[in-house]
């Protein structure tokens, strides 16, 4: 093992520690949770929450925006391989229009665990609290990169997100929603300008560009598939829910 996978070894069994010291308290069921999707301009977020087991090691475990796709990809498959659960949930454009991003956010999150067989004794967010969750709950901020648990959540969110964006993208491939992830990149709103505003989009987050008159966009009618059933036909693949 050179000095580089060394370092990277220690980086990882760094993630585990929060865990290990709760786990020599009593509460075996450590949950992280996190998020993917709440910045873009359309498509749901998505949430998951994943209780690793105490005795497996996930080479390569990360904060899911510091790992290429492929490697986030490998990763994932160890997660789904090893974790002892896993929940994953969303909240749809309707639902964020409706009651705005930080809710649908707690909703999403609220399913993800909602959806676990084993679900946590203890949840810990990345910066997130969660209203009404009924479990023992800790934020912490940028959890994603410092529990191991948070960041196997965060990679699970991330990569699923990322295939309903595929999907979409395999209906209206002119947006680029493969390459951006709905993100508003200065492509995306060409796009819309050019081909329109889709049913996946969040009117709430174009708003005050179309108030101030920075963006010109016509309605599109485009038939989608429900995200919840991309997601669980996605999942379904890797024997999830658990």
């Amino acid at each position: 093992m050179n000095e580089k996978e060394v370092k990277e070894r220690e980086r990882v069994s760094e993630l585990y520690q929060i865990e290990d010291e709760l786990h020599k308290k009593g509460i075996e069921l450590v949950g992280g949770t996190d998020e993917a999707g709440r910045g873009p301009l359309a498509g749901p977020v998505v949430a998951a929450c994943v209780i690793l087991k105490p005795d497996v090691f996930i080479d390569h475990l990360n904060d899911s925006k510091k790992l290429s796709e492929k490697r986030r990809e490998e990763v994932f498959k160890e997660i789904v391989e090893n974790a002892l659960s896993i929940g994953v949930g969303l909240s749809d454009v309707a639902e964020i229009d409706e009651i705005n991003i930080l809710q649908a956010d707690y909703r999403a999150m609220k399913r993800a665990i909602a959806a676990m067989k084993t679900k946590p004794q203890f949840v810990i967010g990345d910066a997130v609290e969660i209203p009404d969750l009924g479990i023992d709950q800790k934020p912490m901020v940028k959890a994603d990169a410092k529990v191991a648990a948070v960041a196997a959540a965060s990679i699970i969110a991330k990569v699923t997100r990322d295939h309903i964006m595929r999907v979409y993208d395999s209906v209206v491939p002119e947006y680029g929603f493969a390459k951006h992830k709905a993100y508003g990149t200065k492509a995306h709103y060409e796009a819309i300008e050019k081909y329109g505003i889709l049913p996946i989009h969040r009117r709430t987050f174009l708003q005050k560009r179309i108030e101030a008159g920075k963006l010109v966009a016509r309605e599109r009618e485009v038939a989608f598939e429900d995200p919840n059933q991309i997601m669980n036909d996605f999942l379904r693949q890797y024997g999830l829910p658990d």
